[in-house]
């Protein structure tokens, strides 16, 4: 049976234009056919690029007449709409941005154009990325390829789906406390949230500045390592940017893991945690010492503040952030108000979630007179031990084994009556944030309703290629395990 292209990875890919198999037309029309296939299914885009194929017809041209083409030349790829562009909308997923056009593309976007790569257009996420489940959305619901009764996860939830759902080869997704890896987890996706500071955030709508970072969504470890190499690299327009030597992860990933050391914090299944998640993490540990690795058990001290500290941290700089939407410079107007207060007023309220509302009054409270010290300050100290936690494991340890989420994807509406507990999903993502660590999400396995089971690996500082190296090791050796085909995610 003939490879289909929306089931070809970029190497793949690469290798079927250079032998004139496959032209950049061919395979910009291949996804906008499965878009139009699935999407009314699954929900993912909110906005689908027109250009697309004149996009390709252009990198045919080129590649016919010999001229230099980027690493990315006619891969077509899906960003979450709070990434600016200056040719399609940038709405958060909220009201208050309906209808937004950037004056300028965000830095990881002129990369990816840099590199030649077909922007297909912009995917669903909760608003302002704030969520776990892409149900926050202000215009439809994301729904999970795997059943579509279920979420995707979020708040990058459009971007994991348009993947799994072969809607998109790569998708660009942003993650605060977990919003790429848990919803790679929930779809059975590759989601990489990368060190603080390795990838440019100028032109990311602002969640929560100290923790918000922005990295690559794809079906296989390789897609998303390459991608990976475009996106990463200092920025002097984002001050929070860091200057590193960029490995190549190309070669990294191919080289053995045996030796090396994997930390497995048991106190990450003694509660809360579906039996079929922990026996797949578990199972996981195992496969990896067949493979070379070695792997113990330890403990790290401080975890049971980080979710408290977090959405403290996170809350408090929300607030901040999006004060910037007043509804004077841009953004979302009340059509009816007797005084300047009252158009900020009516204008916040009718233009903001119910979500987005909850967590500005939360952050608000705990940077207000009298309590700034008691939360804010506080949980800035927590971060500092989380961080130092980390480092302690780090000196022995090459990198960190545990699941993504306690539970794999749950039925859409089941926790929007309940915040909070919607919020304990993020228990084992949240840390990573907080520190400023690496880390990546991958399927290890499924459950008894054959949803995805997500494993994460956390790395220190600037370790994506570890993480990388152990990821690609283990989907080679284990991936009629990890992949699901059929019905939706199949196409």
């Amino acid at each position: 049976m003939k490879t289909r292209i929306i089931d070809m990875s970029i190497k793949e890919l690469e290798s079927a234009l250079d032998k004139s198999e496959i032209s950049s037309v061919d395979i910009a029309k291949s996804y906008i056919a499965q878009i139009e296939k699935v999407d009314d299914k699954i929900g993912a885009y909110l906005y689908i690029n027109k250009e697309a194929v004149k996009q390709a017809e252009a990198l045919d041209t080129k590649r016919k007449n010999g001229e230099k083409l980027g690493r990315l030349a006619g891969m077509p790829m899906a960003l979450k709409d709070n990434m600016c562009t200056v040719d399609m909308p940038t709405t958060c997923a909220s009201k208050m941005m309906q209808g937004y056009m950037s004056p300028f593309d965000a830095e990881v976007v002129k990369r990816l154009k840099g590199e030649d790569a077909i922007m297909l257009g912009k995917v669903n996420l909760d608003e302002f990325a704030m969520g776990g489940s892409t149900e926050n959305s202000y215009y439809k619901i994301t729904t999970n390829p795997h059943d579509i009764s279920r979420v995707p996860g979020g708040s990058s939830g459009g971007s994991a789906a348009s993947v799994v759902s072969h809607q998109a080869l790569v998708a660009l997704g942003s993650d605060t406390g977990g919003s790429i890896r848990q919803p790679a987890s929930f779809c059975g996706a590759v989601g990489i949230k990368p060190t603080y500071g390795s990838v440019s955030r100028s032109g990311l709508v602002a969640f929560a500045s100290s923790l918000d970072q922005i990295g690559p969504i794809a079906r296989n470890v390789e897609d998303a390592a390459l991608t990976l190499e475009v996106l990463i690299g200092h920025d002097a327009k984002d001050s929070t940017s860091v200057k590193f030597e960029k490995p190549s992860y190309e070669t990294e990933i191919k080289k053995d893991i045996k030796g090396m050391k994997i930390a497995l914090p048991r106190e990450f299944f003694e509660q809360g945690v579906q039996s079929d998640v922990k026996e797949s993490i578990l199972k996981a540990a195992e496969k990896f010492e067949k493979l070379g690795a070695i792997v113990e058990d330890v403990k790290i001290k401080n975890l049971d503040y980080a979710l408290s500290a977090y959405y403290i941290i996170s809350s408090a700089e929300a607030s901040s952030n999006l004060a910037r939407f007043d509804s004077i410079q841009y953004g979302y107007r009340t059509d009816e108000y007797a005084s300047l207060e009252e158009l900020y007023k009516k204008s916040r309220q009718e233009g903001f979630g119910k979500e987005v509302k909850r967590r500005i009054l939360l952050g608000t409270y705990a940077l207000s007179s009298g309590f700034y010290d008691a939360y804010y300050k506080k949980a800035l100290k927590v971060r500092t031990l989380i961080k130092q936690s980390y480092d302690e494991i780090f000196k022995d340890y090459d990198m960190i084994l545990s699941p993504v989420a306690p539970t794999t994807a749950y039925k859409i509406g089941e926790k929007r009556t309940d915040p909070v507990e919607a919020y304990m999903g993020d228990i084992y993502t949240v840390p990573v944030n907080i520190a400023g660590l690496p880390a990546l999400s991958m399927n290890c396995g499924f459950d008894k309703e054959e949803l995805p089971v997500g494993m994460q690996l956390i790395g220190s500082t600037f370790s994506e290629d570890t993480l990388l190296r152990a990821a690609y090791n283990y989907e080679q050796a284990y991936k009629t395990e990890i992949t699901k085909t059929g019905g939706v995610y199949g196409g």
